[in-house]
């Protein structure tokens, strides 16, 4: 598995995992309001964002360019660069539970290491998301909080994590 910058067509192929409203706000939380995604949705929603030159969209592929998964990094903050949080992360749906979020996970927070010598990563879970937390404290994360997201299909308890980059990159691959 490699990283590469997001690309207009990733848009189509990440529209098709989001195949519940459910599994749209699981991934976007309130970002984008709108169930289904049309094909240009997402690349519409990254444009003027990746203008500002602290959004970084990577797709994960294989040997073969097949996307794997897909997800965000970003500074939060507009004048600290000491911290990064994750988001939109997603891998295909018949590619879930075989450590591919990890693997794409490990080559962001190296991606970071490497690129923005950021300190910090964080990143939100809807606590119902089981796998999801599992893999990210497979990876290093720990809960440093918790809040309540209202989303339009209902209020959610979303578990905020962080991983320092320095301490805790040996846990990846």
């Amino acid at each position: 598995m490699i990283l590469r910058p997001y690309q207009k067509e990733d848009s189509a192929i990440i529209c098709k995992w989001l195949r519940t409203e459910e599994e749209l706000y699981r991934w976007s939380a309130d970002r984008f309001n709108k169930f289904p995604l049309l094909e240009n949705d997402i690349d519409e929603n990254y444009a003027l964002q990746i203008q500002g030159g602290r959004f970084f969209p990577l797709t994960a592929i294989d040997e073969n360019n097949q996307v794997l998964g897909h997800f965000i990094i970003r500074y939060p903050r507009e004048n600290d660069d000491a911290l990064v949080r994750f988001g939109f992360v997603i891998v295909d749906p018949a590619l879930r539970g075989k450590g591919y979020g990890k693997e794409m996970l490990c080559l962001g927070i190296r991606y970071v290491k490497e690129n923005l010598n950021a300190q910090r990563i964080d990143l939100g879970v809807f606590a119902d998301n089981d796998s999801a937390k599992h893999c990210y404290e497979a990876i290093g994360f720990k809960e440093y909080g918790r809040r309540k997201c209202e989303m339009p299909i209902g209020v959610w308890e979303c578990i905020d994590m962080e991983l320092y980059v320095k301490s805790s990159f040996h846990d990846c691959i």
